[in-house]
């Protein structure tokens, strides 16, 4: 006779309780459910890249995947073609230097290296610097390393960058890392050089490690640039990046850091602990995306200013206000002083017009009055989308 099932009574560690499911599991369960029910939503959430990779890139993906031999535990550096590929990248668009060998560490992704960097850096009760609004994912990690979250405000008034002022003023005692993220996500404030000479000077005054994620900076911008080319910068800053975006590869998961070799040791020490490398021929296959001239980029760049032309028509329908400089993969509207709250206004679009739209609540309280609109559907769901709420609001 078969025993009932019956939940023993175990309690998780305490770090679980520290966390919540992603907010985006969470409601692409919800937007599921109503496409099971007919309802045909409209996803205008998520920022996963709906273009392909180069022809190139697939290729040797292909041509490497036949071969017998490239099917094993690969090192946990990654190949030495991939190294040298992201070294060549940096010093082509971003004119930074930097040593394949011992500078550079490919990464399962860059979300899986915040993970790595934050369990090489923080020990439980270490101040770390957490941007609001930003991404979510910076908050979760290092609450499960048990660190003490100090967060910084972005706001609109001061061009969506950190108010230094206001950081000076902090009690940065036991503060040993901080989060920035340029391009910006949510808000699409591009970075320059000021603020990147700012922040390596900000980081080397108090002795904190200044974390860049960058992977936008290929992504309607003219200019891509990397922290890393500030003087001084490798020897208190990391930079992430990423082909997710930049190369059209979110489900690839490849990534990589750079910093100063003692940084990326320590990383790795980590990192080898907890993966086991990336699949060879993928890596071969990024050595050819990281190849791609500037009219690749140029193409997939028009591709993204026309949606974004929609995507500025939808926030004007919305009744929001946006800043037509953004870069990136999304776009930032501030909503009217009449809608009560981002998620009031993201629900009623959802659950009346079928369209799913970011409520800026998510990344922080800076960010509640504003709603964000991916760019990563074509050009025709953009209009089906815009007609939709016309249809509703009108």
């Amino acid at each position: 006779m078969q025993k009932e099932n019956k939940v023993c009574n175990i309690i998780p560690a305490a770090r679980v309780n520290s966390v919540s499911e992603y907010y985006f599991s969470r409601k692409l369960k919800e937007v599921v459910e109503m496409n099971a029910a007919g309802k045909k939503v409209i996803n205008l959430g998520v920022g996963s890249p709906d273009l392909p990779p180069s022809e190139k890139t697939i290729e040797a993906l292909r041509t490497h995947a036949l071969g017998a031999d490239e099917h094993g535990y690969q090192p946990y550096v990654g190949i030495p073609e991939l190294r040298r590929a992201f070294s060549e990248w940096y010093k082509t668009w971003y004119n930074v230097e930097t040593n394949p060998d011992t500078e550079i560490q490919p990464l399962i992704g860059s979300k899986e290296g915040i993970l790595h960097i934050s369990l090489a850096f923080l020990n439980p009760g270490d101040g770390v610097l957490v941007p609001n609004p930003g991404y979510p994912t910076y908050t979760s990690v290092s609450n499960l390393v048990e660190a003490h979250i100090i967060p910084y405000e972005l706001k609109e008034e001061n061009g969506w960058y950190p108010d230094f002022e206001a950081l000076e003023r902090t009690d940065l005692s036991g503060v040993k890392l901080m989060w920035v993220n340029y391009p910006n996500m949510p808000t699409g404030a591009n970075a320059s050089i000021e603020l990147y000479e700012q922040l390596v000077a900000f980081g080397c005054e108090h002795n904190i490690v200044i974390v860049n994620d960058n992977p936008y900076s290929f992504i309607l911008n003219d200019k891509p640039l990397s922290i890393m080319s500030i003087p001084g910068a490798k020897g208190i800053c990391i930079e992430l990046n990423s082909l997710s975006k930049s190369h059209n590869m979110p489900g690839w998961r490849m990534a990589m850091l750079t910093s100063n070799a003692q940084f990326v040791e320590w990383v790795l020490r980590v990192k080898s602990n907890i993966d086991s490398g990336q699949f060879k021929p993928m890596q071969y296959a990024a050595v050819e995306a990281l190849k791609a001239p500037r009219e690749w980029y140029d193409k997939m760049n028009l591709v993204y200013r026309n949606r974004r032309d929609l995507a500025g028509k939808i926030m004007t329908a919305l009744g929001c206000t946006y800043d037509e400089m953004q870069t990136g993969l999304f776009l930032w509207g501030k909503i009217s002083n009449e809608v009560a709250s981002s998620e009031a206004l993201a629900d009623k679009i959802l659950y009346e017009a079928n369209v799913f739209l970011t409520p800026g609540f998510i990344f922080g309280s800076c960010g509640e009055r504003f709603v964000r609109i991916s760019l990563c559907c074509k050009n025709e769901t953009l209009q089906e989308a815009l007609n939709r709420i016309n249809k509703l609001l009108n």
